[in-house]
């Protein structure tokens, strides 16, 4: 299985090397950080479209259904066309759909352009990694995908700090037409320095089975993104789409595995790498994306923070991202430490950082009061990235590269949303519990209460009652927020110890079958 010399036919060195790196990483983070910028400026959004919450959520939601639908049907398109006319395409539909989302004037006309800006996006975050596994070779794992992490970890972060700069001091629209630029330098370093490991050939498409996928991931992300909006399974909405998706995916998986041309080859899976990678990308995503939808939040919400200092907090864990994953890099890369104890300890770290960011989160917490945590967290995302790619993308044969990436960061996209969808639950049902908790203990009877009610005159008067109101309020969501960064904690913690499904890989050895 294991030999020594085999390279694959596109690794590159010096120059050429640096520049698909950039061209890649770049593409990498339009597509990353995009799911997270609009989120920064749908409320602005919503507003000059006159729309509501339910509507505007469609902004995100159209973006992230085209995205799980495409990811794992990029070894097919690959395949298909070839993987630099795949990725070049990708990137031109993802360009041109960013012009049309900044040019649109009603809220129909920008659903549809995120749609398409989906597709396009979809097809750049496995082949990217898979592209950097193959132009590094197998014995510089440690470099490749500690240079793909640093696309990954640190875009969720750089997505809210431009986000917030452009909501401050522009308008929404250029949160799309600073994709423009970037993505045309992208697009041509791509055409001129990018190979192909193999030029494409005609490939029969299981129609069936794309329908089936497209209906199950689709119904299944449309439920974890607007489960809380409409009370989960209160709804007739959810609970049609629920079933809708538990059906398609069902009946996916036995097409699929008797169709002689399957869209996606679940076979893959029966490597042990690749099932548990699949998992432990999940876990990933729960833990990378578990912060970043709760914490910008509360600085906005709870403390007051501009959207422009909330994006500049969250950096701070990219800032230790930056920082710590070369090292990390260079630990794996030379077999110094087991990966797999490596992602552990990046776990617990995550674990502490946000149990520790739980324990913080108070009415009057300030920005100095944060950082300590947000480096933790930092340290912690750079111990596990590295070394669980290199575990999954670097122990598989070459040709089975494009289908393990697809499936690592599908998991990880759902292991996201799964996140929000949790999170935001917990912390809206956890803001009414504590709500009625605490107001139920501000009575007369409580000196504090009686203090602050009859403190100005000796007479209860309502703007005091209001006032008092308030307060109850803004407490209730501080907990709340801090119980969702317990929440974190636990669910990281308590995962953890899946890192050692995976075998300890070779580093430096080359899989040839």
């Amino acid at each position: 299985m294991f030999g020594g010399t085999f390279e694959s036919p596109v690794v590159e060195h010096g120059a050429r090397r640096a520049i698909i790196s950039i061209a890649v990483i770049t593409a990498t983070l339009l597509e990353i950080i995009d799911v997270t910028i609009v989120n920064v400026s749908l409320p602005n959004i919503q507003g000059n479209f006159g729309v509501g919450v339910d509507l505007g959520a469609w902004v995100v939601t159209a973006y992230l259904i085209a995205n799980v639908v495409v990811i794992p049907l990029n070894p097919w398109f690959a395949a298909r066309f070839g993987r630099r006319q795949y990725f070049f395409g990708s990137i031109c539909i993802f360009t041109a759909a960013s012009l049309m989302c900044g040019l649109s004037n009603s809220l129909g006309q920008l659903v549809f352009w995120r749609l398409i800006q989906g597709l396009g996006g979809g097809g750049l975050i496995a082949t990217s990694q898979a592209i950097l596994r193959d132009t590094y070779g197998i014995k510089e794992q440690g470099k490749a995908q500690g240079v793909f992490a640093l696309g990954v970890i640190v875009g969720p972060a750089l997505g809210p700090v431009i986000g917030g700069w452009i909501t401050d001091n522009w308008n929404w629209h250029w949160i799309f037409f600073i994709n423009i630029p970037i993505g045309i330098i992208a697009a041509t370093l791509i055409y001129n320095f990018l190979r192909n490991p193999a030029e494409g050939h005609y490939r029969k498409l299981d129609w069936i089975g794309l329908i089936l996928l497209c209906i199950g991931l689709g119904s299944m992300q449309f439920v974890l993104e607007n489960g809380q909006q409409y009370d989960w399974y209160d709804d007739a909405r959810i609970r049609w789409f629920t079933l809708t998706s538990v059906v398609g995916l069902a009946a996916f998986v036995w097409w699929t595995l008797r169709s002689a041309i399957p869209v996606v080859d679940l076979r893959v899976l029966k490597l042990r790498q690749v099932a548990a990678g699949s998992i432990l990308g999940a876990v990933l995503g729960v833990s990378l994306y578990g912060s970043i939808i709760i914490l910008p939040q509360y600085l906005i919400n709870s403390l007051g923070f501009t959207a422009t200092l909330s994006g500049a907090t969250v950096m701070i864990r990219a800032g230790a991202v930056l920082f710590f994953t070369p090292l990390t890099a260079i630990l794996t890369q030379r077999g110094l430490v087991d990966p797999r104890l490596q992602a552990l300890l990046g776990f617990v770290l995550l674990a502490i950082s946000n149990w520790w960011l739980g324990s913080i989160t108070t009415p009057v917490s300030d920005f100095h009061s944060l950082v300590a945590p947000l480096i933790l967290s930092g340290i912690g995302l750079a111990q596990i990235f590295v070394p669980l790619s290199v575990s999954v993308i670097g122990s598989v044969p070459d040709k089975e590269v494009p289908a393990t990436a697809a499936f690592f960061n599908l998991s990880r996209q759902i292991g996201g949303s799964l996140a929000a969808a949790i999170l935001i639950t917990l912390l809206v049902r956890g803001f009414t519990i504590h709500q009625t908790e605490l107001a139920s203990t501000q009575t007369l009877a409580r000196l504090p209460t009686e203090q602050f009610v009859l403190g100005q005159g000796g007479e209860q008067n309502r703007v005091t009652m209001e006032r008092l109101r308030i307060l109850v309020s803004a407490q209730s969501a501080v907990q709340s927020y801090a119980d969702t960064s317990r929440w974190v904690a636990v669910i990281t913690l308590g995962l953890a110890p899946l890192v050692f499904l995976l075998r300890r890989p070779r580093i430096g050895m080359a899989i040839t079958e």
